[in-house]
């Protein structure tokens, strides 16, 4: 089958290209590497298969051009740092929400029929039932890049039923593992390397979230686009377990081995649409037969040995 995969060159969408390579498919790979790295593509380059297009989705027709003759489109390129939403709120707009207008509409355009999205357990807002399933109400969105998700979900519902596409969306708690390149624990290593006696903690530190392995969320995407039957599927993607911030902290740094003194910025959120809690239901993906084979603590810890084998993604360019 021939992929198009969208935000190849960034952390998911790089692990996701060298899976389907591995697999034996076609990869188109769209990126503007404003964000993604080219060294993350360094192995799907060694593959006939794969062909790299620079191109931004914001541009419908080099998209359109791109996604021509493909079976599937895997969209994820996207804005994914929440923290800054207030201060570029046209930014989750534009990367998020007509981005994936113009994914759909370039699948139109070309006849593609099939598309997963990843989307995010921020759609939820502050949720009322934990662990929060697909089917729970949403609440006000709390966030502008949870927001401009829930419309890309809304934008692949509409497409689906007014085009008969197949549709996966896939609800992602934060992700870890190798290339990892933004994020808590991306934070509080760089800082723990220029300072190593002090770590300062947004929040109060207990904030409790899950997270997941990258690789168990790759298993976890071709699985769902392989059994899903639906003409649009939403699939929760986590662990069924949370930590609080200080035990990812304590984490981090026994792997490191430091004993910083801890500050905090206080208050039960982080940033501006933070959760202070955030834990999904995976019951409907386990029925599938996943299961995450790392424990969040193994993710963390498979991270930070990642970002100390490589430490030129700590250049954030």
């Amino acid at each position: 089958m021939r992929y198009v995969v969208t935000g190849c060159a960034g952390f998911v969408g790089s692990n996701l290209a060298d899976r389907l390579l591995a697999d034996g498919h076609e990869v188109v790979g769209y990126d503007n590497f404003s964000t993604g790295r080219r060294e993350f593509l360094a192995k799907a380059q060694e593959h006939k298969r794969f062909r790299l297009v620079r191109g931004d989705v914001l541009h419908l027709e080099d998209l359109t051009a791109a996604v021509a003759g493909a079976d599937v489109v895997m969209h994820l390129a996207a804005n994914a740092d929440v923290r800054f939403g207030t201060e570029h709120p046209r930014r989750d707009l534009e990367q998020n929400t007509i981005a994936t207008w113009n994914v759909l509409e370039a699948m139109r355009q070309g006849g593609v029929k099939q598309i997963g999205f990843a989307s995010t357990g921020s759609v939820y807002g502050e949720p009322q039932i934990f662990p929060t399933p697909e089917d729970a109400p949403f609440p006000l969105q709390t966030s502008l890049y949870g927001a401009s998700k829930a419309a890309g979900e809304a934008l692949i519902a509409a497409y689906c039923t007014g085009f008969a596409m197949r549709g996966c969306i896939f609800r992602f708690v934060s992700i870890l593992g190798e290339r990892y390149s933004h994020g808590h624990v991306f934070d509080f290593y760089k800082q723990l390397l220029e300072h190593p006696s002090q770590l300062h903690v947004l929040g109060n530190g207990q904030q409790r979230k899950s997270y997941l392995y990258v690789q168990d969320c790759v298993d976890a995407i071709l699985l769902a686009m392989d059994k899903a039957s639906g003409p649009v599927d939403v699939f929760n993607l986590g662990t069924d377990e949370v930590c609080q911030v200080n035990d990812s902290i304590g984490w981090i740094t026994g792997h490191l081995g430091l004993r910083p003194a801890l500050t905090y910025a206080g208050g039960e959120r982080g940033w501006i649409g933070d959760s202070p809690f955030i834990f999904l239901d995976c019951a409907k993906m386990r029925k599938l037969g996943w299961a995450p084979k790392l424990t969040i603590k193994q993710g963390i810890e498979r991270t930070l040995q990642f970002l100390q084998d490589n430490p030129w993604v700590l250049d954030r360019r």
